[in-house]
């Protein structure tokens, strides 16, 4: 398939966007790069269809955006560590990631950007919800507005709403040290480094209080904005289908793996994409 020209299809009226018309197995560009990530900075998150890439050309592809990083916690592919694998077993009723949040928030540098290929999916069930924190800041009240501005929030590997997605996986493929804490404080609206637009950069997953104050003294405001940030009309649902790429900012956009496939296995790969400290 030529790589030349490709068709930007959204997806809903706040966030995502298919990109039609193009193989990613085929040589891509640099000018056709340009262009898919400026359509990244456009609508937050990408979708390829019907993708059949090895895990190779997978981690080929992501490098053309970035410096792949390793996930933190658990243990990645063996020939291929970089690549961490999402899996929920027959078995298991919860799902790795299951809750609203922004990838490993945790670390003094998330990821800039997070790449995810589905290669086992159920047969319904395991969607995905997106949405947009720049709409998520910029429909906040002035007065709320004025409050954030020069706040700091702690998040931590240890917050249980996330934290016990990641059990199972740990069991069978932790990371030494995976039971450290790991923790760090950043503004609750950062600036997009590209863009130059705030974002709402808490997050339901990792977040557990604003710096200098207790988890008690923080949740009301942080309750709040947590249910703000997921409005309806911030968001779009994406369908997976073997073969189906999602490329999207984790700055500027969290995520929820709807956990409703319970009895039948799900294998996603995903690949991180190195940020800078927000700021």
């Amino acid at each position: 398939m030529a790589n030349d020209t490709f068709t930007i299809a959204p997806m809903s009226g706040a966030i995502g966007a298919e990109i039609l018309g193009i193989d990613l197995a085929a040589p891509i560009s640099d000018q056709t790069i340009a262009e898919i990530r400026k359509a990244q900075n456009d609508n937050l998150v990408i979708f390829f269809r019907d993708q059949d890439i090895t895990p190779a050309q997978h981690l080929g592809f992501a490098q053309r955006f970035g410096e792949v990083v390793e996930y933190p916690l658990v243990k990645g592919l063996d020939d291929y560590p970089q690549i961490a694998p999402v899996i929920k077993l027959e078995h298991e009723t919860v799902n790795f990631g299951g809750v609203w949040h922004s990838d490993t928030a945790y670390l003094p540098a998330p990821p800039k950007s997070t790449m995810l290929v589905a290669r086992e999916l159920p047969p319904y069930g395991g969607d995905t919800l997106f949405s947009n924190m720049y709409l998520a800041y910029e429909t906040l009240s002035d007065g709320m507005k004025s409050l954030l501005d020069g706040l700091r929030a702690v998040n931590s590997t240890k917050k249980a709403d996330a934290s016990a997605t990641r059990e199972d996986r740990l069991k069978t493929g932790a990371k030494e040290g995976s039971d450290d804490e790991i923790a760090s404080a950043h503004p609750v609206v950062r600036t997009h480094p590209e863009t130059g637009r705030k974002i709402l950069y808490v997050n339901a997953g990792h977040t557990t209080r604003f710096d200098n104050m207790t988890e008690a003294e923080s949740a009301p405001i942080l309750n709040y904005l947590f249910a703000h940030q997921i409005r309806p009309e911030f968001t779009c649902r994406f369908r997976w289908h073997p073969g189906s790429i999602a490329f999207w900012d984790n700055r500027a956009a969290q995520h929820n793996p709807i956990n409703d496939y319970h009895g039948h296995k799900r294998v996603m790969h995903r690949i991180t994409l190195a940020g800078e400290v927000p700021s």
